[in-house]
């Protein structure tokens, strides 16, 4: 990662409702294609309402697909794979194997998908592996992220880790905020922990809970750079913004309450609050963890 300052990161809530308007305008003049994107972006930053758009914009979205519209099959497919039940399955391998024999990326990603976990074929793994890998070099950022899973499982034919690295950084540079974490996760296993940290900070920057709390422990303890507390308070207070807390991940508050009993001064507990922008928590910390202030 460069030392150049990082954009704000959009809150989920934010990109939600852009999503949601963004899918209604393109819907309003029957763009369906890029209103079901746009509303399935917003599903998957946590907007219910987006969710339910997305449903309601399969009917004219299937007439495309029905006409021989393959990026309208390709993204009728993976729709109805995430948000359908099973009753939708025969429909969804129909649609993506169309797509996928006409070459459309995310059409082999979505059948090799099926492939890897058995929903409508029998599992077959070596067809997953050649459908991730010709949608992967064809750019399909999740085709590569979930190639890069195989690898990690030893479910290919050649497991290599090298090449498990480049297709996580691939998935990355696509935007798979997950790729990032866990890319983090297999430079740590390889002791390569300041390269570790950075990609750990680049998923927690972009709101992922798990590496907020990886962050703050290296922060902490100085693996990959030297003992930071006023970084480890921030990655464990920025995960109060999660649905529970973070905790699924760890404790942050926990971690937070640790690091200001071993002795930092009240500058650098707001430092750290204003950094995850929290700063009442920080007040609060600076009252109830070390009641006379330092």
């Amino acid at each position: 990662m460069s030392d150049a300052p990082v954009p704000p990161v959009p809150s989920a809530s934010d990109s939600a409702a852009e999503s949601v308007e963004r899918g209604r305008r393109a819907a309003a003049v029957g763009d369906w294609k890029t209103a079901v994107a746009a509303w399935v972006a917003g599903a998957n930053a946590g907007s219910l309402e987006s969710a339910n758009l997305v449903v309601t914009a399969v009917p004219p979205l299937k007439g495309q697909a029905d006409d021989g519209d393959v990026d309208a099959m390709a993204l009728l497919a993976g729709v109805m794979l995430d948000f359908f039940d099973e009753s939708a399955v025969p429909l969804v391998l129909a649609y993506a194997t169309a797509a996928a024999r006409a070459g459309h990326p995310s059409a082999q990603r979505t059948l090799g998908l099926m492939y890897r976990t058995g929903r409508g074929v029998e599992p077959d793994g070596r067809r997953a592996e050649d459908l991730f890998t010709a949608a992967a070099k064809a750019g399909d950022a999740y085709a590569a992220f979930n190639l890069a899973g195989m690898h990690i499982t030893g479910d290919v034919r050649a497991r290599d880790h090298d090449q498990c690295l480049r297709l996580l950084r691939q998935a990355v540079a696509g935007g798979v905020t997950e790729a990032a974490a866990v890319l983090g996760d297999r430079l740590a296993s390889v002791d390569a922990d300041a390269e570790a940290l950075s990609w750990y900070v680049y998923a927690a920057e972009r709101g992922h809970a798990g590496s907020m709390f990886a962050a703050g422990c290296r922060y902490r303890d100085g693996l990959g750079t030297v003992p930071d507390p006023v970084q480890a308070v921030r990655w464990f207070l920025a995960m109060l913004d999660k649905g529970d807390g973070g905790r699924g991940y760890g404790d942050g508050l926990h971690e937070a309450v640790q690091m200001v009993r071993r002795g930092m001064t009240d500058e650098q507990i707001r430092t750290a609050g204003q950094l995850a922008g929290r700063s009442s928590e920080a007040e609060t910390l600076i009252r109830t963890a070390r009641p006379h202030g330092g």
